[in-house]
């Protein structure tokens, strides 16, 4: 039995579970410090992370739209070359048959060289002034939205960073405050500590020596009775004096070991006292670092999900404004493709037109204006700010179209001329083909034929046509009557003249 007890473990005193307990604590602490350092390690790693995609992303978008704004420009300039060089070539066929029509007859044509001559270089001259406006206005709006461009690319860019580095400050700052805080309150809990350790021990020393004054005293005071009492006694009793001895004797012990029980009760008292003071005061402050920790904790996460929104709210933007911006250049280019498609129609219309051009039209592309000198010169020096309405304003913006105008009017004016003279061909070959089936119907001879009357049929020199009575005098309003015509074969009339 007693190796089994020497076995058997031995119980943790206070003390040393008061040790166990504060050793779980810090590390617990620890724990919670090297914890919240990752986790301030993985967020700045994550923003690092985020800002090298970002600036990524960007040079992406710049890139390709420098690739797309270098083959839209490569596109215009090829097209430009090719209208030139067909205006080149047009210009050149003019002269070519200028050339000639002045080799066939120089002396007459003289004038009208030097007319189509002047012309001509005007034409050129507009044509190129009207170039260069275009091409200077090209390389302005170009120009413009560049320097738009990057001034843009530059603003957001210098608004992401200074906020990038405000956030970076601003967290510095918070953890700084936090570990000074720390510091600052662990200092004061150990000066707290240590105070109240001192005036805990001064106070039970206190106590002690109190208590043991009036134990002296008291004890002090029963030896005294004793002492009377034992001189009354041993007067009166002698013969119990040796059984009182043996008893005092008896009493010594007992005193000395409740003097010492009574010490050792005293010292557990002051130490569970000193002791619960003790855990009350650390659990209070852990309970107020923690709740500290947390608040902290709260603010950190609540700044962590506002950064995330505004991060998204930022991205939704950008992905809306670079969806519009592709849109719109989408357009931009469909409807460009459409206006060089319509031009480069209008070219191939104008060079196949150019085939049934008479030489009169190559000479003298373009007519006079319609309006008279003075009208004219009044136009010219008119000033354009005078216009105030929308209809004048347009015609000065389009004054360089005057040639192309002329030419469309011309074209315009032989157009009505041609179908007026289409009508008058149609009027003429119904007539001919009136008279050619009635000529058909005189020299056939069928039973419809014969039962009507003949007009080639004549006797006695006298047709059997009805004579025609004399015509009404007519009134106004009224509409004239059809001409009809009297047609003779001649080969009869030869036949009976002879």
């Amino acid at each position: 039995m007693s190796k089994k007890v020497k076995k058997a473990k031995v119980p943790l005193s206070d003390e040393e579970q008061l040790l166990l307990f504060q050793q779980k604590l810090l590390a617990e602490e620890e724990m919670a410090k090297k914890k919240e350092r990752l986790l301030n390690q993985f967020l700045k790693d994550k923003l690092a992370k985020e800002e090298h995609n970002s600036a990524l992303n960007l040079n992406k978008i710049n890139t390709q739209w420098r690739t797309v704004l270098r083959e839209v420009k490569t596109r215009e300039l090829h097209k430009d070359i090719e209208i030139l060089s067909q205006t080149f070539e047009r210009v050149v066929d003019c002269k070519d048959s200028v050339i000639k029509s002045l080799a066939k007859d120089l002396s007459e044509a003289e004038e009208q060289y030097a007319h189509a001559l002047r012309s001509h270089l005007h034409s050129i001259d507009q044509l190129l002034a009207l170039q260069r406006c275009r091409l200077n206005l090209l390389e302005e709006s170009y120009n413009m939205e560049l320097e738009a461009l990057t001034k843009e690319f530059e603003t957001e860019r210098k608004t992401i960073i200074d906020q990038h580095e405000k956030e970076i400050h601003y967290l510095q700052d918070v953890f700084m405050a936090m570990e000074q805080n720390y510091i600052d309150s662990e200092y004061e809990s150990k000066l707290e500590f240590q105070s109240m350790w001192d005036d805990l021990k001064n106070k039970n020393l206190e106590e002690k020596h109190f208590l043991r004054l009036q134990l002296e005293n008291i004890v002090e005071d029963l030896w005294r009775r004793f002492q009377d009492a034992l001189k009354n006694y041993t007067d009166a009793t002698e013969d119990r004096k040796i059984a009182f001895e043996t008893l005092k004797v008896k009493d010594e012990k007992n005193s000395k070991e409740i003097e010492v029980q009574m010490k050792k009760i005293q010292k557990l008292q002051d130490s569970i006292i000193i002791l619960k003071g003790k855990i009350l005061v650390h659990s209070r402050e852990s309970e107020e670092q923690n709740q500290d920790i947390r608040e902290d904790k709260e603010l950190v996460l609540v700044q962590l999900r506002k950064l995330k929104a505004q991060r998204t709210q930022a991205r939704a933007i950008a992905q809306e404004n670079l969806v519009k911006l592709t849109l719109e250049s989408n357009a931009t280019l469909k409807a460009l493709r459409e206006i060089v498609d319509k031009g480069e129609k209008i070219l191939k219309l104008a060079e196949i037109c150019r085939k049934f051009e008479t030489e009169e039209e190559k000479v003298l592309p373009f007519y006079s204006s319609a309006l008279a000198p003075t009208e004219q010169e009044e136009i010219e020096t008119m000033d354009p700010e005078e216009f105030k309405e929308e209809l004048g304003k347009v015609i000065m913006d389009y004054k360089g179209m005057e040639n192309f105008w002329k030419r469309y009017n011309k074209v315009k004016l032989e157009q009505l001329s041609l179908r007026h003279r289409r009508v008058q061909l149609l009027e003429i070959n119904e007539k001919l083909r009136e008279m050619l089936r009635q000529y058909l119907d005189g020299i056939s001879v069928s039973d419809e034929v014969l039962s009507q009357l003949n007009p080639l049929f004549i006797v006695n020199h006298r047709s059997n046509l009805p004579q025609l009575l004399p015509a009404p005098t007519a009134q106004p309003g009224d509409k004239k009557p059809p001409v009809t015509y009297s047609i003779i074969e001649a080969a009869h009339v030869g036949s009976h003249t002879l």
